[in-house]
């Protein structure tokens, strides 16, 4: 398992691809996998860990991210005759050295950073035979060929519904929500003016990605009282406040590739209210676990509308759509067809 160093696996607060990484690893090996996972030293697994970073570059200002994941590519390439296949989630740059793969090689595309990195993919494809999977049929490039899409599943243990209400301090059932990176892709600014129209608090958690953007959209209208930032959450209290609030505003400015937190908001009975752009018509079920819209004005009057979810309906399908067992049992059809 070639895993991303830019944070630990599995994250200790942001990560997205680390954290698809640890739970595609540690099911498999629940499964009797041998797997050997190439990532940070720190990380924590019950596969074999190897790797040369001691930590992840987004952690520690000492370590370049370029010249360290370059080495870390290097290093698990020259271990792959030893494996039935290599999975790679670390996007093109092991695609890039397809060439000195031992084994065959699959790579889940996390999402395309632009299209100047597809000659790495089509290369790749087209000389030295690497598959490819896609997290959501909405980010497939045509000018790739797919072996499958596999939704991201997540930890249900971790994101508990609670059907007697807020379970956490900081917010009340009628309170909305916005989770992930602050950064005007993710709406950040937009889902403040959603919350103030709709006459509700918003509860705001996530890494700021854009240092500028936020102060000057964002940081104005924290006051701690209708606007509150509590920063980075972690795993331990990411799902009892998912669980609390009323609904997930997910109002993004860019084509989503997937979503984790639109998924984990659904698992703990929170609809999401999310903007109709990317994988969000794959991921979010009209009426059942959200409503999808395409403005504010439609955002507004989708909330109204919340009282017509059943939360137990909703934490129950995305439950049976997102479950990190799904997941690994997807993977593990594709290995086979792969390896037989």
């Amino acid at each position: 398992m070639l895993g991303p160093i830019a944070w630990r696996t599995p994250p200790l607060h942001y990560g997205p691809w680390e954290l698809i990484t640890s739970l595609l690893t540690e099911g498999l090996t629940r499964r009797g996998v041998d797997v050997t996972l190439f990532a940070t030293l720190d990380s924590v697994t019950e596969a074999t860990l190897d790797g040369v970073t001691p930590t992840g570059y987004e952690e520690n200002d000492a370590i370049d991210g370029r010249v360290w994941e370059a080495i870390h590519v290097s290093h698990a390439l020259a271990r792959s005759g030893e494996f039935d296949l290599v999975h790679n989630h670390l996007d093109w740059l092991p695609l890039a050295f397809a060439a000195h793969c031992r084994a065959p090689l699959v790579t889940t595309v996390h999402g395309f950073s632009g299209p100047n990195i597809l000659p790495a993919y089509r290369r790749a494809q087209t000389e030295h035979g690497a598959r490819f999977v896609a997290i959501s049929d909405s980010d497939r490039s045509a000018d790739l060929e797919y072996l499958a899409t596999v939704h991201h599943g997540v930890d249900l243990a971790g994101l508990p519904f609670h059907p007697d209400g807020p379970n956490h301090p900081e917010v009340n059932r009628d309170d909305l929500l916005l989770f992930g990176r602050i950064h005007p892709d993710k709406g950040t600014d937009i889902a403040i003016e959603i919350a103030r129209r709709a006459g509700r608090r918003l509860i705001m958690c996530g890494i700021v990605q854009d240092r500028d953007y936020f102060t000057a959209r964002v940081e104005p209208d924290i006051d701690g009282d209708r606007v509150v930032y509590l920063g980075s959450v972690g795993p331990d209290e990411r799902g009892t406040l998912l669980g609390s609030g009323a609904a997930l505003l997910h109002p993004i400015r860019f084509a989503e590739p997937f979503g984790l937190s639109v998924v984990e908001s659904m698992i703990c009975g929170t609809p999401v209210v999310a903007y109709r752009k990317g994988s969000m018509p794959e991921v979010v079920d009209e009426g059942v676990t959200g409503f999808l819209v395409e403005t504010v004005d439609e955002a507004v009057a989708a909330i109204d509308r919340l009282g017509r979810i059943d939360r137990a309906g909703c934490s129950a399908h995305a439950r049976k759509r997102f479950s990190a067992d799904r997941m690994v049992e997807d993977y593990l059809s594709i290995y086979r067809k792969i390896i037989s």
